[in-house]
């Protein structure tokens, strides 16, 4: 299974590997992208020699976010949820959208019935945290370095807004606040990043760790998985995912009438300003 945007293949037994290939663009993730990448996630779930799914990208960096000039229409993609209305004018088609390809996916992601274990180099950039955080397990090579400058937009952060669980509160405000960088290191301090290790030796750390899991029954992996996800829930993450979907649609709506587009225009030149520090 191969396309311009992902790659599949089964580099040991037990395991599937999910490959980014859009490393001329950073791995900025287009509508094609997202959905090519949960049919490929559906095809390992789905796959009885399947125990453990690793994510990967390509070149230099995991993921810079959304693909801002992506222009293709969501309604020429399979929906996997039931919201609809996607041109809709207003604020109206952009609610539905985003609760469809950002919080919708990502949810969908996060409650696979399969160990996921991402394995992340260079930047993991606003949008590439919804390509890490929904998963299990995280190895980061030294080199990455994970932000989210949104707010820059005139919004409250990504949509799927975890960050208070992923970072502790306090953190989690700094990073929005100020749109800084978190190191590898500092991930891993946080208990965002399992492991660092060396660039060289992030492809062969990750599989490692991915054949170690596929050693375990199913049974006892799926259930494990769904005994961490529903203590989180018992928190109230699902809660908190969905209610702040709510403020990213004011956030969006304000731009409309301020600047007449959904973000706030200057924030580009910001967060670009923001990365020459």
């Amino acid at each position: 299974m191969s396309d311009q945007r992902i790659s599949y293949d089964q580099p040991a037994e037990g395991v599937a590997r999910i490959t980014l290939t859009r490393a001329d663009k950073a791995n900025a993730q287009d509508k094609a992208m997202l959905y090519a990448l949960d049919t490929a996630l559906t095809r390992a779930a789905q796959d009885e020699a399947v125990r453990c799914i690793v994510l990967a990208a390509e070149g230099q960096h995991f993921s810079s976010g959304h693909d801002l000039r992506d222009d293709s229409a969501l309604a020429d993609f399979p929906s996997v949820t039931q919201w609809a209305g996607f041109d809709a004018p207003g604020q109206a088609g952009q609610m539905a959208a985003e609760h469809e390809m950002y919080l919708g996916l990502c949810w969908r992601w996060r409650n696979l019935p399969k160990p996921v274990v991402v394995q992340v180099q260079g930047l993991c950039m606003a949008g590439g945290l919804m390509l890490v955080w929904p998963f299990d397990i995280v190895i980061a090579s030294e080199d990455a370095v994970f932000s989210d400058p949104t707010v820059a937009f005139g919004v409250n952060g990504v949509e799927y807004f975890a960050h208070v669980w992923e970072l502790g509160h306090r953190k989690a405000r700094e990073l929005l606040y100020t749109g800084c960088d978190l190191s590898a290191e500092d991930a891993k301090a946080l208990g965002m990043v399992n492991h660092v290790v060396p660039r060289a030796e992030l492809e062969v750390r990750t599989l490692e760790m991915a054949l170690r899991i596929a050693q375990r029954p199913m049974m006892g992996l799926r259930l494990a998985k769904l005994a961490c996800n529903q203590s989180q829930d018992a928190q109230g993450l699902g809660n908190a995912l969905h209610g702040v979907m709510g403020w990213q649609q004011v956030g969006h709506a304000q731009a409309r009438l301020e600047h007449g587009m959904p973000i706030d225009p200057e924030g580009a030149e910001l967060i670009r300003e923001d990365r020459k520090r």
